[in-house]
């Protein structure tokens, strides 16, 4: 067997430095003594990731990770908290599996429930839909005038914009929670279905328009997001807004 001398270099806790030599045999220079390579491994120090781990007589290293460390050390507390008979109470959010449902009801029961609710829903926003007055053009709407003025006035005779702004305007009233309501979640939800439509029918003819077509996915995030505090916050309402707008969910 070949014989080996290396010479460490090792620091003192003095700041002072001091020559050990190791003897290190093997058939080759790669197998290291194991009082060697455990006072080798020593001296690299305590922040290395590198661990010695003894296996019969041989020693090996392993790489402890931060994640292992944290994981050993729960082990311990865990277990030291057994031996003295502390219990961990769990978390406020736990809900253990042995806990029984209250008021649950069967699929066939909900599903009867959603359906008359949707008929229920149905039914008032049609009475809604037809007490509301025809729209006329310049904001004419309410005035009494003859049946000839009032052809003159009626939005066949409007531009694209006009019968825009009316068709947005009637679908607001739909959903107000009071006269002039135009901040509430449902409102802003019909107004931007409204312009999301409106730049759908450009899109159809203009498939080019690639700054176009960015502003409306804009206008796809802002209702979705208001969609879903709605449904967070007023789940009746968002219910009536998706079922009357056919919306996908």
């Amino acid at each position: 067997a070949a014989r080996i001398g290396a010479r460490v270099i090792m620091h003192n806790a003095n700041g002072g430095r001091s020559a050990a030599s190791l003897a290190m045999t093997g058939t080759t220079s790669s197998r290291i003594v194991p009082a060697a390579s455990s006072a080798l491994l020593g001296s690299i120090g305590s922040g290395s990731s590198i661990r010695p781990s003894t296996i019969g007589n041989q020693t090996t290293r392993t790489m402890a990770t931060k994640t292992r460390r944290r994981r050993d050390r729960k082990k311990k507390i865990k277990a030291r908290m057994a031996e003295l008979g502390i219990e961990r109470k769990p978390p406020r959010w736990h809900i253990a599996r042995e806990t029984p449902i209250v008021n649950a009801i069967s699929r066939e029961e909900r599903a009867r429930e959603s359906r008359e609710y949707d008929e229920k829903a149905s039914s008032a926003m049609k009475s809604k839909i037809e007490t509301q007055d025809k729209v006329l053009r310049f904001d004419f709407t309410g005035l009494k005038m003859s049946d000839r003025v009032r052809k003159l006035f009626d939005l066949t005779n409007g531009n694209q914009k006009e019968v825009v702004k009316a068709q947005k305007r009637r679908g607001m009233e739909l959903f107000q929670l009071r006269e002039g309501d135009t901040g509430s979640s449902a409102v802003q939800v019909i107004a931007l279905t409204t312009r999301i439509q409106q730049l759908q029918t450009h899109m159809a003819k203009h498939k080019k328009d690639v700054h176009s077509k960015r502003g409306m996915d804009a206008l796809y995030v802002r209702r979705r997001k208001l969609l879903d505090y709605m449904e967070r916050k007023d789940f009746d309402s968002y219910r009536r807004v998706v079922k009357t707008l056919g919306l996908i969910r």
